[in-house]
């Protein structure tokens, strides 16, 4: 049975005679050069050791779905991470399925023969011509060692634990089960802990990104100049991401001036002026979808005024506590708490908050100018592994191997009649990335500077 076409707005009809032409006359360009993907053998032991939580259970994981951003145009395709944690492969629409025997099978849509059909060159969404090269069966089980198989015989009729939400034929062909949501637990938190090939991965991200905020501060003449400032430094740190890895790992956040108190600006449509500072949040996602996630406050000056100074070693304070808690053993909120006592102690020292330090934080007040968590884990995505119990993530002690981040933040908004008038309008955050290791934590980004006094310098050297 051939499977109909998609076709495009601006196809244009086919005659019987070119459907023969275009049939014949192809050199053979199967590939005998391809070897394993470096993740390879660490995929396999994920799959054993996914297969060995849920013995003799068939389990299905999707990679997901081509989804349109308008008509017949799609958005750039990104594998779910829990099925790119498992196989190392890329293409929509594909499944792994890991059988009862614990056996997994990689049901694929290989490359269309030219000999057969009209795929090749007239879909727009799968054909060679439209899309790109696809690997056949035998150079997809040679890339990811493990068996491969051609989608169209797949069988979805018996009884499954399925990951949901990913890929809506999936869903619809396979029963839901009350074991659905386990699985989506278990491939959450066995990520918790990163390997040795993840944690490699990670820290590729994280030097790609230093070089992409080196970028930004060059490039701080010109875009000081422009009209939308923000959009010209997020653009400028695209091309690193771009160049060096598959993208950013999420959408960058260039605020400057008051946009810094919006936590997720990502319109990134403001001018830079002169004397205010730039809060950036953005991170390089690697080509194998690892990401960084660092954020650096700058003075476009290339100097603190005292006020900004003043806010900005209270927030450096704060990260330095929060980082010396991290160790094995060490509960997850502990490092937030530590940050927050050090945020809290300083806004009443300045008369903002009054009180016992104690009841401050029992209250919370210090949330007015702080608002949200101080961290999170990081790997496949940039919040990663959010579908775990709370018990082993929220609430859990951190172990060797985590990697995460600690970002505490002051947001100072430009309305706010509590604060004085030179505290007004800026934010204020510090995010670095850090692997827990057997005594502490090791300080992956530590390729940009952290302290005021480093930042002028770093700033001074790229201008």
């Amino acid at each position: 049975m051939t499977e109909p076409l998609n076709i495009g707005s601006h196809d244009l009809p086919v005659t019987d005679e070119l459907a023969a032409f275009m049939r014949t006359g192809w050199a053979d360009t199967r590939r005998t050069d391809v070897t394993a993907l470096p993740v390879a053998p660490w995929a396999a032991k994920r799959r054993a050791a996914l297969a060995a939580r849920f013995p003799g259970e068939r389990l299905v994981i999707p990679a997901g779905t081509l989804k349109a951003r308008s008509n017949d145009c799609d958005f750039r395709f990104r594998p779910h991470s829990a099925y790119a944690y498992l196989t190392g492969a890329g293409e929509p629409d594909d499944v792994l399925v890991v059988e009862p025997s614990g056996e997994s099978v990689l049901y694929l849509r290989p490359r269309s023969p030219r000999e057969e059909g009209q795929e090749f060159y007239r879909d727009r969404r799968y054909g060679e011509f439209w899309a790109g090269r696809r690997p056949d069966l035998a150079e997809a089980a040679e890339l990811y060692q493990v068996e491969c198989a051609h989608i169209r015989t797949l069988d979805l009729d018996r009884p499954a634990r399925v990951l949901r939400g990913v890929d809506p034929s999936v869903d619809a062909r396979v029963p839901r089960g009350e074991g659905d949501a386990e699985l989506e637990t278990f491939l959450s938190e066995m990520r918790l802990v990163k390997d040795e090939w993840e944690v490699g991965e990670l820290q590729f991200a994280v030097d790609a990104t230093a070089r992409g905020f080196e970028d930004v501060v060059r490039a701080l003449p010109r875009a000081l100049a422009h009209p939308r400032g923000e959009r010209y430094l997020e653009g400028v740190f695209g091309l690193r991401a771009r160049l060096e890895g598959n993208a950013t790992g999420y959408e960058s956040i260039v605020a400057a001036g008051a946009h810094a108190c919006v936590l997720h600006w990502i319109r990134n449509d403001g001018p830079l002026r002169d004397g205010d500072l730039l809060l950036l949040d953005a991170g390089v996602e690697a080509d194998t979808l690892y990401t960084a996630d660092v954020t650096r406050t700058l003075p476009l000056s290339g100097r603190f005024t005292p006020a900004q100074r003043q806010a900005y070693e209270l927030v450096h304070e704060a990260q330095d506590a929060a980082i010396a808690t991290l160790r094995p053993g060490a509960r997850f909120r502990d490092f937030h708490q530590a940050a927050m006592r050090v945020i809290t102690e300083g806004l009443r020292d300045w008369g903002l908050l009054k009180g016992s330090l104690d009841e401050l934080m029992e209250t919370g007040l210090h949330r007015r100018y702080t608002l949200c968590s101080s961290g999170h884990m990081l790997g496949l995505d940039v919040h990663d592994c959010a579908r775990s119990r709370a018990e082993v993530y929220l609430d859990g002690v951190l172990a060797e191997g985590h990697v995460l981040t600690v970002e505490p933040g002051l947001y100072f908004q430009p309305d706010d009649l509590t604060l004085p008038e030179e505290l007004r309008g800026f934010g204020i955050r510090i995010e670095d990335d850090l692997v827990v290791t057997a005594d502490g934590a090791t300080l992956m980004s530590a390729g940009l500077p952290r302290h005021p006094d480093e930042i002028e310098s770093w700033m001074s050297a790229l201008l």
